[in-house]
């Protein structure tokens, strides 16, 4: 099924990732099938990034147009060796999550239990949220 995705952070008015499409298997049935999805999906797309960034690279104009919308032109270069455990990063996700380090509404309604069944259908527009750590002193 194909929903929308968009990732916003708080005190920032233009989201961190535009509205995009997103592919979920039909078994997504959870919110935590709904992260660790989503996990995989950001996991398998940096993989292909890093394997792509090898190959000599230049942006057309129309390129050039689309990423600015987004507000971000780039190469798309990536540093660093690393590449993530796809399980870690689910289970970081996951404990982000329970945290409290962001939250995730599907259709402007918020989700809460990670294990509650909850359907989603065609088009759904799901919005995750991240709140920033203030930085200062604490109480």
């Amino acid at each position: 099924m194909n929903v929308w995705i968009t990732v916003k952070s708080l005190g920032k008015r233009k989201p961190a990732l535009a509205k995009q499409a997103a592919e979920l298997p039909e078994t997504t049935s959870t919110l935590r099938l709904l992260i660790e999805n989503m996990v995989e999906q950001q996991v398998k797309a940096f993989r292909e990034r890093k394997d792509a960034a090898g190959m000599l690279v230049y942006l057309m104009p129309e390129e050039i147009d689309a990423q600015g919308a987004t507000g971000k032109v780039g190469f798309g270069m990536m540093r660093g060796e690393g590449v993530p455990d796809l399980g870690e990063a689910k289970e970081a996700a996951i404990l982000a999550y329970e945290d409290g380090l962001y939250k995730v509404f599907l259709n402007d309604e918020e989700l809460e239990d990670l294990d509650q069944p909850l359907k989603i259908e065609d088009g759904a527009h799901v919005t995750f949220i991240r709140f920033t750590m203030l930085a200062g002193r604490l109480w």
